[in-house]
């Protein structure tokens, strides 16, 4: 992620600036929301295989509180009234598209559509930390592959974040904002990363039951 976005401005084209990450954010975001997907599909095959007791994919069982079945079958798990998988499966495409249309429009895009994606993304952004609070502290479990798709989603607000701040998507007085949150983005991310896993050690003890 060295090449952290750039922006462009197109007045011949449209009545207003026009918006563009550079190539590498826009890469970060395809393969990130990619590998979301997968684990998505994944966790949904875990789901089916939960309910009908048939064999996962790839089972996530690895210790009484390291393990998918309490979250999948909770209501907090089917908060739609479906898994909570097939969401990811629906929504992880936004990012790609995103990406790939960063990168298939060399004159930028307009800010309304980026403010579109940030957004969105920030809404996933809260939805996994409500997972991982209610998983924490109301479940008393965690499910590997809903962490895989928590580790995607933290990095990809934060990238978002930064950027549109940076590149004036959001107007001019954010931008030095954006600058910093780039700069330490992975230090950022780490923490966010952090936080989670220090709760979730002193409520469950995960290392101790593994």
């Amino acid at each position: 992620m060295a090449d952290t976005g750039s922006m462009t401005t197109d007045h011949a084209a449209s009545p207003g600036p026009r918006f563009r990450p550079g190539r590498g954010l826009a890469v970060f975001w395809i393969v990130a929301a990619t590998l979301g997907w997968v684990v998505s599909f994944l966790l949904y095959q875990e789901y089916i295989g939960q309910l009908t007791g048939a064999d996962a994919i790839i089972s996530c069982d690895i210790s009484p509180i390291v393990t998918c079945g309490p979250n999948l079958l909770t209501p907090g798990g089917n908060l739609l009234g479906f898994s909570n998988s097939i969401i990811g499966i629906v929504l992880f495409v936004g990012p790609v598209y995103a990406g790939v249309s960063a990168l298939a429009a060399p004159g930028g895009l307009s800010a309304w559509y980026w403010r579109t994606f940030a957004v969105f993304v920030a809404g996933a952004f809260v939805f996994v930390h409500v997972l991982a609070a209610r998983s924490v502290f109301e479940y008393g479990s965690l499910c590997p592959w809903c962490m895989v798709v928590w580790l995607v989603t933290i990095p990809l607000f934060w990238s978002v974040l930064g950027w549109t701040l940076r590149a004036g998507v959001w107007g001019r007085p954010p931008e030095r904002a954006g600058a910093v949150i780039l700069s330490w983005l992975p230090l950022i991310v780490l923490l966010d990363y952090l936080v989670i896993a220090v709760a979730a050690q002193v409520r469950l003890d995960v290392i101790g039951s593994l």
